[in-house]
């Protein structure tokens, strides 16, 4: 039986920043319909790698492939295929939820009944129908992150990538979030989602670990975590065995 190949993938990617490196050699894959969760201390370089990833940053060396096509050489092709999502997503404040989405629908290039059907699917999956008109800065932490990804989804992505979309948000609009991202992926999308929430890591079909730069490991949550009670503690394990047992001084994740 034919396997098919992977829906990204990523060979060796590097990325320095003068003589910082921000990352070394990092390689997986992600099937399609799947999501990859990045974990990992304070500055390991994940941010960095999902900003290569959507085509923010070009990478010193490696190789990326994104449905068999190499997407390092014409990454404007790829565009339309990749919804970013930064930690601090740029929101205007003083602009109403539909001021918002209508930014971006402009932007895109959406306009007719379409626009109408788009904007009307993603305000009504976030539960921000009911708000059109409240300015996004009087928005709940979790409703402005509901309001953020509704706008990176309305050129219809293929792959969404979300860098610590969740960061202090209240648990319930967690939860709500992943939701939506959980609704996401049942629709076939691709998602790669860095958190600093353990609870959310245990909810991705893959793990990528990262400390300092490196990929420490790669695999199911269960696998990362086997041999250990939890999770967290396989991966504090994993710093303290790359940093040879000396230096810790309570990494967060």
């Amino acid at each position: 039986m034919r396997m098919e190949p992977p829906y990204i993938d990523v060979q060796n990617l590097c990325m320095r920043f003068d003589s910082l490196t921000a990352v070394e050699g990092g390689s997986f894959s992600v099937n399609k319909g799947q999501i990859l969760g990045i974990v990992g201390s304070d500055g390991a370089g994940k941010s960095t790698l999902l900003r290569m990833i959507a085509g923010m940053l070009k990478p010193v060396s490696g190789t990326l492939s994104i449905d068999g096509k190499p997407a390092m050489k014409n990454r404007q092709a790829f565009k339309s295929l990749i919804g970013y999502m930064p930690q601090r997503f740029g929101l205007y404040e003083d602009l109403t939820v539909e001021e918002n989405i209508d930014f971006f629908l402009d932007i895109f290039g959406i306009f007719g009944e379409e626009r109408n059907t788009r904007k009307n699917r993603f305000l009504g999956f976030s539960n921000l129908l009911p708000f059109t008109d409240r300015p996004a800065g009087m928005l709940s932490g979790g409703m402005k992150q509901k309001l953020g990804l509704a706008c990176v989804l309305v050129h219809q992505p293929k792959i969404l990538i979300l860098d610590e979309p969740t960061n202090g948000v209240d648990p319930v609009s967690r939860a709500e979030f992943w939701d939506i991202l959980f609704q996401m992926k049942a629709q076939g999308m691709t998602l790669l989602v860095s958190t600093a929430y353990l609870d959310e890591a245990e909810k991705c079909d893959t793990l990528a670990f990262m400390h300092r730069s490196r990929l420490l490991a790669l695999g199911t949550p269960g696998e990362i975590q086997k041999d250990f009670p939890n999770l967290e503690e396989a991966l504090i394990n994993g710093i303290l065995q790359a940093d040879g047992e000396s230096g810790h001084d309570g990494f967060k994740f």
